[in-house]
């Protein structure tokens, strides 16, 4: 069969579009919201100076070292979590829940506690600028008071949706973001009876953002009796032969996570220490890429729960065919996507309040951003969703968390600190990372190696 024929014949499935929408859209359109309010964030914050700007980023890089930390773990569970629903083994379900929970709890407590004894001293790995320290550092000491409730938010989400149910945390989290926004709006300029407080009330608006979020999401969950909604018993047990099947391809998602967490981190060092107005493009180039990729985590994790579920279901071939549709479907929406980027740019850059340096390397940068998006769509929906889902972790792993230490950010460094060149040059060098990735991971893909059945592990 002709190849034009075989991409068409791949496509005429319409139960893998109907479950690719019912799964994919709510969580693109929760992510859709959740960038566009954080771009109205960071634009707010922008009315207060670029050091407002640069201070709330770096204050965020430990929130975002965080939070994919806490995604590598519930995005592992809910790797078992998809295929046990596939088996409907309930039991087993809300086993690795509780597992989930304990894990993204602990690392809660550590960063609560790294963030409250020494902030100064973290921020100081990015920036020398004293200014930009003292208000970075008051920022993370209040809004890390979220942590451990988005850890359980984030541990209940992700099984969620491993389940199908992904409108509730949509619909919780969307109207969290927006609580969010108002009161970031009220806290930073002193509108709505609030006090003004400044780049510090984006930080206290979070954190009420997030106690909000969490006791809503548990009372649904609780209340609709969803298969989720474990009692406190199911919570406590503890099953060391159980724990560590599950652990065994659960933590090299961890380790992935944390590893490429700290790539992305030691990138924003570079660009920080090449100067306050180069990390403040980068931040407001940030808001633009966050918004870019929703579509794309969207599709990434409808993917890792249909391809998850197939493979529970023992449809191995099925699962291969779902990943293929994704993948090509994301390349496709990547460069539509992409385009726009390059039209919007100068309209986006012009609501910012910053130096013309500033606006400079943040127009740069998007050009790179929009050239490369492609790419980095791709290596998301194979990482992240087909590999993932299929359990090939271990290979996910090399491809996300060692290529961005062996090639990404040596040549960041180098960039920066040798090189001195500008940020422009330096985020060109980082997009390395993405390019080897997208080589290593098609023919992996096509070799069906990255099928695994985990469910079969914990149900035997």
């Amino acid at each position: 069969m002709p190849t034009i024929l075989r991409v068409i014949d791949l496509y005429r499935d319409r139960e893998y579009f109907r479950q690719l929408l019912k799964i994919g859209l709510p969580i693109t359109f929760q992510q859709f919201v959740f960038s566009l309010l954080n771009m109205v964030g960071v634009v707010m914050i922008g009315q207060k100076g670029e050091v407002a700007v640069a201070a709330a980023g770096l204050a965020n890089q430990v929130y975002f070292l965080y939070s994919l930390i806490l995604f590598g773990i519930a995005s592992g569970a809910a790797m078992f979590t998809a295929q046990l629903w596939g088996k409907r083994d309930i039991p087993n379900l809300r086993k690795v829940l509780s597992l989930s929970l304990t894990l993204s709890l602990a690392v809660a407590l550590i960063f609560l506690g790294l963030a409250q004894l020494i902030p100064v001293q973290i921020l100081e790995l990015f920036s020398e600028d004293t200014q930009v320290i003292t208000l970075g550092s008051q920022y993370l000491r209040l809004f890390s008071g979220s942590f451990v409730f988005f850890a359980i938010t984030f541990s209940y989400a992700l099984v969620l949706r491993s389940t199908g149910d992904v409108k509730m945390p949509m619909a919780v989290s969307v109207s969290a973001l927006s609580l969010n926004v108002l009161l970031s709006f009220g806290l930073i300029f002193g509108k709505l009876g609030l006090p003004e407080m400044g780049v510090l009330g984006a930080a206290l608006a979070l954190l009420i953002s997030r106690i909000v979020e969490c006791i809503t999401l548990l009372a649904l969950t609780y209340y609709k009796r969803s298969p989720v909604a474990a009692a406190l018993r199911e919570l406590l047990q503890f099953d060391p032969h159980f724990m560590v099947k599950v652990l065994k391809p659960v933590l090299p998602v961890a380790l992935n996570e944390l590893l490429w967490a700290a790539g992305i981190t030691a990138y924003n060092v570079v660009y920080a220490r090449i100067s306050t107005e180069a990390i403040a493009a980068m931040n407001i180039v940030s808001t633009v890429d966050n918004l870019a990729l929703t579509l794309f985590i969207g599709i990434t994790n409808a993917t890792t729960v249909l391809v998850g579920n197939r493979i529970g279901a023992g449809e191995d071939e099925e699962a291969f065919r779902y990943g293929a549709r994704s993948t090509g479907l994301s390349t496709v929406l990547a460069l539509l996507v992409g385009g726009l980027i390059l039209l919007a740019r100068n309209p986006v850059l012009a609501l910012y309040k910053v130096s013309p340096d500033v606006i400079q390397y943040a127009h740069r940068v998007m050009l790179i951003l929009a050239s490369f998006l492609w790419v980095r769509a791709q290596n998301m929906t194979l990482i992240v969703g087909a590999f993932r889902g299929g359990g090939d972790t271990r290979f996910a792993l090399f491809l996300d968390g060692f290529i961005i230490w062996m090639l990404g950010v040596p040549l960041a460094f180098l960039g920066g600190f040798v090189f001195h060149l500008p940020v422009y040059w330096v985020y060109l060098l980082v997009m390395s990372e993405e390019a080897t990735k997208y080589i290593l991971s098609l023919p992996r893909f096509f070799s069906r190696k990255w099928i695994h059945d985990l469910a079969q592990t914990v149900s035997v």
